[in-house]
């Protein structure tokens, strides 16, 4: 295996999840750069699982630098919508779509439906792939809680203003970076990519 590389690049162009992914990853004593940084564009996300979006972007972000990559891919999936919006979660409101029209969109659907049908989970793969690699490294994060009538917080990203965490009272949106990456969905996966990256006999 070859040594260890000083760099990898993050397949991501999202502020709010690079920050996230970027604490997490401290520990590797090595420098994570965001793809745009290296004039890399967003991948094509056509996969239909969170796994093959996820291998798809740090493929992309691989091939286009020639460095290691890591990429994740996540969503919620709502009980009461038999799963939806998935691994459509960033787009749910249509192309362009912002934080706020997902929201809506998401409190459209679920208006009427009672406090006890609200169960949700994030759901998040993370993968590790390198040009003299044969195959990535997968590592996966779920994250259960129930989804609130209307937005509460003001941190976070995405959909965490409404997804609310039962054992702390609090929603997403409300709880400090620590406490988030402590126990999410994209917390678990990359904690578990650390372990194995860390588990590698580099030369």
């Amino acid at each position: 295996m070859p040594g260890r590389p000083d760099r990898i690049v993050l397949a991501s162009g999202n502020a709010g999840k690079l920050a996230e992914i970027a604490r997490l990853l401290e520990d590797l004593d090595i420098e994570v750069i965001p793809q745009s940084a290296l004039g890399v564009t967003d991948a094509d996300e056509t996969g239909t699982t969170f796994a093959e979006n996820a291998l798809i972007k740090a493929q992309h972000a691989a091939a286009a630098t020639g460095l290691p990559a890591i990429a994740d891919d996540s969503g919620i999936c709502v009980d009461a919508l038999d799963g939806r919006p998935g691994v459509y979660s960033a787009r749910y409101a249509g192309p362009g779509a912002t934080d706020d029209r997902n929201i809506d969109r998401l409190l459209t659907e679920l208006e009427g439906v009672p406090d006890e049908q609200r169960g949700a989970a994030f759901h998040c793969v993370a993968c590790f792939v390198a040009p003299d690699r044969d195959e990535p490294l997968i590592a996966e994060g779920e994250w259960r809680g129930t989804i609130l009538h209307e937005r509460r917080g003001a941190g976070g990203f995405g959909y965490d203003p409404l997804f609310f965490v039962p054992e702390l009272g609090k929603s997403s949106a409300e709880l400090s970076p620590q406490e988030k990456n402590a126990r999410s969905h994209r917390g678990q996966a990359i904690a578990e990519l650390s372990r194995k990256l860390h588990a590698i006999e580099w030369d």
